[in-house]
């Protein structure tokens, strides 16, 4: 992607036309993954534009038949098919970094076999280095982004799991680190609507992955149908908040294509980058929203100055609350519609920042985190109170930190 192709790229997005998805699928993958992360964004782009871009999550183009077999060939194998009874050379889901294919075991296990589309892997870092180079000028000529996000953390963010996903063992680890905690805390915390599938680590590769076939749609698919109620999303964020606050492993990139859902339980797919935080972000995040949801104000942003790693005092921290205040000061009560819970935070953020707070690096991640789920909430019930309805689940969290 050169700089002409990535101002046409933001322009795609922002601009006042449809949206072209067969252009920014040209654009490599890169551009797919910025599309992708914008597909959530119905806080300042349009629902049309944001329906359009979800897209992107499932519909991607597909490697031909007989390239499938070069890439086997390539990649070393080719005997791999003789461990099925049956598959399928035409695709049934394609997303930006592979696309996956139904098999069947000679053992008679129905499996998915998903490979990673090699051309996409290669440009994706040389077109990230040339995107870095040019965020100056696209914040010049588009200074709306600046109130929205750091553009180079959000291109830092998208570097780190993409380039986590392009390798599949990442994917096979994650999804075993995060069932172990599933097993060893299903007695303790209500887990039972999400399960795991089976992947066959003595047939996989960092290019190819076996797993057990999972007949199910996914949440951006059910949102898009209308499909997903609000009462199912407030189930997911239990059990992705459980990850985060109690245990501090989660899943890095749970957007609506991330997650299946089927038979009322929840797979986790694409669990190629794990996101982590230390005990002081993760107790502190978790008091900062509980006082959130019960408009505390003044507990928010003494936890927000005590998940910093460098902390603000005296008169310093003083102007800060004052600021945090006046942030919050017509925020109780509003709807996820009124008011986007992702903006939010990023101002939050932003103004600890600009006055002297400094955060690791995880925190970000459990922000993008939310940002989804804001944006999930949005497309599920626009009218929702989403703080509020948090509230029923504090307790259980805190009864289980340590």
């Amino acid at each position: 992607m050169n700089w002409l192709g990535f101002i046409r790229l933001i322009n795609n997005i922002y601009g006042k036309g449809e949206i072209d998805l067969g252009m920014i699928e040209r654009q490599g993958l890169l551009a797919v993954k910025i599309g992708q992360v914008h597909a959530l964004r119905i806080d300042f782009l349009s629902e049309e534009k944001c329906s359009q871009l979800s897209k992107l999550y499932r519909n991607v183009s597909r490697i031909p038949p007989e390239s499938f077999d070069n890439l086997l060939e390539e990649y070393g194998a080719s005997d791999l098919l003789k461990k099925f009874s049956f598959f399928d050379r035409e695709p049934f889901a394609s997303a930006s970094v592979g696309q996956v294919h139904k098999a069947r075991l000679s053992s008679g296990e129905n499996v998915a076999v998903k490979i990673i589309k090699k051309k996409n892997a290669e440009s994706f870092l040389a077109d990230v280095r040339t995107v870095s180079n040019l965020f100056k000028a696209v914040l010049f000529f588009y200074p709306k982004l600046k109130g929205v996000a750091n553009p180079v953390g959000l291109l830092d963010g998208i570097r780190k799991t993409t380039v986590a996903e392009l390798d599949l063992r990442n994917e096979a680890e994650g999804h075993a680190v995060l069932e172990k905690i599933y097993l060893e805390n299903r007695d303790k915390f209500d887990l039972s609507r999400l399960s795991f599938s089976c992947i066959y680590r003595d047939i996989s590769s960092e290019n190819i992955m076996v797993s057990d076939l999972i007949e199910a749609p996914s949440v951006d698919e059910l949102l898009e149908q209308g499909k997903f109620s609000y009462s199912d999303l407030l189930e997911l964020f239990h059990i992705h908040g459980f990850f985060m606050f109690v245990i501090g492993i989660f899943h890095g990139d749970i957007h609506p294509g991330n997650v299946l859902y089927g038979g009322g339980k929840f797979y986790f797919l694409d669990t190629g980058y794990i996101g982590k935080v230390g005990t002081r972000i993760r107790k502190n995040l978790f008091f900062f929203f509980e006082s959130l949801s019960m408009y505390d104000y003044e507990r928010c942003a003494f936890f927000l100055n005590e998940m910093a790693d460098a902390r603000i005092e005296g008169r310093q921290y003083s102007d800060f609350e004052r600021k945090f205040l006046e942030l919050y000061s017509d925020f109780r009560g509003k709807t996820v519609s009124e008011v986007s819970l992702t903006k939010q935070m990023m101002q939050t953020i932003k103004l600890g920042v600009v006055s002297g707070m400094e955060f690791e690096e995880g925190i970000f991640d459990i922000i993008k985190s939310l940002m989804y789920m804001d944006g999930m909430v949005r497309k599920a019930d626009p009218d929702a109170i989403l703080l509020e309805d948090m509230r029923r689940f504090i307790g259980e969290f805190k009864s289980l930190m340590q």
